[in-house]
């Protein structure tokens, strides 16, 4: 019998590559365990957020999905931004973070502001101009993340706009 390809207690974790004379499995022929501190800081990034890489093209060889974290540090808000083509959902972790964006639902571009508690979603549509704020002066807002394309596309803007009316 071969040296079993994981250690007891931890999950599925192949040692790959770890043998002369092994043959490197495609990274989309596994599973794969990201653990909460191997997550992947190289990421794009905003004014005023860090985001963080679990599952990405990079990481694991997605094709169509990216998910990870965002953390909002306490009296911050993000720069204005979008991503892409990228739909992405959004689990408020902990905190209370808001979304902001503008509609025009009136005629007229309005601020909209979602106020979020955690076990909240958020769904961003693609394109969608927004920024992320943390009002609360103490405690830092976590989000976990879910796109649909292999990366964090994060396209940073000087202003919001409601979309379709870019030149506004």
């Amino acid at each position: 019998m071969s040296e079993p390809l994981t250690t007891p207690g931890e999950g599925f974790h192949p040692h790959l590559g770890d043998h002369a004379g092994d043959s490197a499995t495609p990274l989309r022929a596994r599973l794969h365990h990201i653990r909460a501190d191997e997550l992947d800081g190289d990421t794009a990034q905003s004014a005023g957020m860090r985001r963080f890489a679990a599952i990405s093209g990079k990481t694991v060889g997605s094709e169509r999905l990216w998910m990870g974290q965002t953390h909002v540090a306490p009296s911050t808000a993000s720069s204005n931004h979008h991503h892409g083509e990228s739909e992405t959902a959004i689990h408020v972790v902990s905190g209370h973070p808001e979304f902001v964006f503008l509609e025009d639902s009136g005629g007229t571009p309005e601020e909209v502001r979602l106020r979020t508690s955690p076990g909240d979603y958020i769904f961003l549509p693609p394109f969608v101009p927004h920024r992320e704020e943390n009002p609360d002066p103490t405690e830092e807002a976590v989000v976990v993340i879910a796109r649909s394309s292999q990366e964090a596309i994060v396209v940073n803007l000087p202003h919001l706009y409601v979309l379709g009316r870019e030149e506004d």
